[in-house]
């Protein structure tokens, strides 16, 4: 993969900093973005100084003035991963906040249109070809009580994957869909409950091995290391504890 550029939105935690890792040790320079620039900052720090080739760019996905000026910068470009996202709350629909399905659509679904419309001229000029990777979920699939606001936002991100891979057929870029089901990472159930640790932790209570972000990275770096003639379209992965977003087996 020498000389290829990997671009990985929301890459400060969870499956966003674990791509990272795993594309740069596919032998991917990977760009990192995201908001909270000392922690790709430190991460670039440390992918490099084990010989890795990683850079740290601050970025906002849905600052679309800024997108447009950290792709004038960036040059050429193999692989975009749409990993920057995130769910608010669990109200349900009839007592749900606008502001927080605003925000949810906007890093979900506006932030992935940003991204992929300023680095498309790229990757389309892609050596081999260029990669669109949308990380979505599986509440792009199934809704469940007081998920409303997430998965409306993770439908829009599965709806926009599927126009894009329909519009680009005959092109040489590949749209790639990863949808993880239950993963514990240090902040998306945190997040989610505002900082109630107690609630974020029950999530996953009793699920015998939830998936890490690693297990997610590493699906991703599999698909995107296939072939450039493979597609991945759409992959659902989950743990096996997980039968569908309303099933899963807890023990104790």
């Amino acid at each position: 993969m020498s000389g290829r550029t990997a671009v990985v939105t929301g890459a400060s935690s969870g499956i966003g900093a674990a791509t990272a890792r795993r594309l740069a040790e596919a032998g991917y320079r990977v760009v990192l973005t995201a908001r909270r620039a000392e922690r790709i900052e430190a991460l670039a720090k440390e992918l490099t100084d084990t010989g890795l080739t990683a850079e740290a760019h601050p970025l906002d996905v849905t600052d679309r003035t800024a997108v447009d000026a950290f792709a004038a910068s960036l040059g050429g470009v193999d692989v975009l991963v749409n990993n920057a996202g995130g769910a608010l709350g669990t109200d349900t629909v009839a007592e749900g906040d606008p502001a927080d399905w605003r925000t949810m659509y906007e890093v979900n679904v506006l932030g992935v249109l940003h991204m992929t419309q300023a680095l498309l001229p790229a990757l389309r000029n892609a050596q081999d070809g260029g990669t669109v990777v949308v990380v979505s979920s599986t509440a792009g699939f199934a809704v469940y009580e007081g998920g409303g606001g997430y998965a409306a936002a993770k439908y829009g991100a599965h709806a926009l994957t599927e126009t894009l891979r329909l519009e680009l057929c005959g092109e040489p870029v590949r749209v790639i869909e990863i949808a993880p089901g239950m993963v514990r990472t240090d902040e998306f159930a945190l997040t989610r409950f505002r900082g109630d640790a107690d609630r974020a932790a029950a999530v996953y209570a009793g699920v015998p091995e939830p998936l890490s972000a690693e297990d997610v990275a590493d699906t991703i770096g599999w698909a995107v290391t296939r072939p450039p003639h493979v597609n991945v379209d759409l992959l659902v992965v989950r743990p096996r504890a997980q039968a569908s977003n309303r099933k899963v087996h807890r023990e104790g």
